[in-house]
């Protein structure tokens, strides 16, 4: 384990339930920056930056339960990264009450969850800030505020909400941000103090990565993406992301139609939706997702090999957002660019292998997934457990 002076208990759930036997040098800096000073924290997708943040804003909360208020905020920008924010920081601080609040969660749910106070509240803007409107929370300059991929959280869009919600919440002790990538200028509500301590990984992080120009002939190129998908091995997993919802609806019926074993993720899917296309990429039994940018930040998949850029994307954070989905934690990964007559790569993407898939056999099919997941509308609520389920199969 780490040498630093972290307490036992969060050492033992970084070993025990996360499999993790030592820190990595960005989490070590975070947890050691001075405590009374701001944070930004900026380093590539898949180096462990919510431990890092999490450490770092653990220790600005004292062991005392709150009293009246929550010590912590953590906001960020989907409700996908909510819940993967909450995944990690419940287990490290369990010796705290921590919520997470976000949209298309029951609000009566949420409101409960509320009563007594939780010490770490996780939100998206939108719903924290409903909450606060309604009374249902109060923020009394928190100990902590975290702001996580805050150059999305604070761009337009999100920004009129930000605003809302720190004029509520008065100056926090310590303000934490973090990224894969920067934002300027930083807006002045957010009130970064002078001497602010900026850990920058971007660049002496680079992830192992193959970046290959796919070329197609034609504009519509949802062949050449079919072409190029007939190539991947079984085991292959894929993010192809498409600039708009109805892109990908359109891409992903084209693939269905073709017997591709594929997923759909946007934000006009509900949660159930969303969730349920994550776990059947997570387990196999859909190795293929095609998405917005909605996926472009905020989901932790396990092995996914391979990123495609369907249409290009609209700026270079894009670009390093969506390729961060793969060749994390120190894997390999590939990313494909697909480029129609009238395209060229762009100019921050770096020099590419350029690849011109052949067509595929008439009477090709592909692989059917190794694996099969089966969904199952009820639970705990209606007191059926794990073993009811596990019996169920075996028997």
């Amino acid at each position: 384990m780490s040498a630093i002076s972290i307490p036992s208990e969060i050492l033992s759930t970084l070993s025990n339930r996360m499999g993790i036997e030592s820190l990595n040098s960005m989490q070590e800096k975070a947890y050691e920056a001075p405590i009374t000073k701001d944070l930004i924290l900026l380093a590539p997708t898949g180096t462990g930056k919510t431990i890092a943040f999490a450490l770092a804003m653990l220790r600005n909360i004292s062991g005392k339960k709150a009293e009246g208020a929550p010590q912590a905020l953590v906001i960020c920008p989907s409700r996908e990264l909510a819940l993967q924010i909450y995944s990690v920081v419940q287990p490290l601080a369990k010796w705290l009450k921590t919520t997470v609040l976000y949209g298309g969660h029951n609000v009566a749910d949420e409101t409960a969850s509320l009563t007594p106070v939780p010490d770490i509240v996780i939100a998206t803007p939108g719903r924290l800030l409903d909450h606060l409107q309604r009374g249902n929370l109060i923020v009394h300059s928190p100990h902590c505020l975290v702001l996580d991929e805050y150059d999305k959280t604070l761009q337009l869009g999100f920004e009129d909400e930000i605003k809302r919600i720190m004029a509520r919440i008065g100056t926090p002790g310590r303000v934490i941000l973090t990224s894969a990538t920067t934002l300027e200028p930083m807006p002045d509500y957010i009130g970064l103090r002078k001497g602010t301590t900026v850990i920058d990984l971007t660049s002496s992080a680079k992830p192992k990565v193959e970046y290959v120009e796919v070329k197609s002939f034609v504009a519509d190129k949802l062949n050449t993406l079919a072409d190029l998908l007939a190539t991947f091995e079984p085991e292959s997993r894929a993010i192809v992301f498409a600039n708009h919802r109805e892109s990908a609806e359109r891409i992903a019926s084209y693939l269905r139609r073709l017997k591709f074993p594929i997923a759909l993720y946007h934000g006009g899917l509900d949660q159930r939706e969303r969730a349920t296309a994550i776990d059947t990429l997570q387990s196999g039994a859909t190795p293929i997702l095609v998405a917005t940018d909605l996926a472009a930040r905020g989901l932790d998949i396990d092995s996914l090999t391979d990123v495609i850029h369907y249409h290009l994307p609209v700026d270079a954070e894009t670009w390093t957002h969506r390729n961060g989905r793969t060749a994390r934690q120190g894997a390999e990964g590939r990313v494909w660019l697909l480029t129609g007559p009238d395209e060229t790569t762009p100019e921050y993407a770096p020099k590419m292998r350029l690849f011109v898939p052949q067509g595929r056999d008439e009477h090709f099919t592909p692989h059917s997934p190794a694996v099969a997941m089966i969904c199952f509308g009820a639970g705990k609520k209606e007191k059926i457990s794990k073993g009811d389920v596990a019996g169920m199969i075996a028997a």
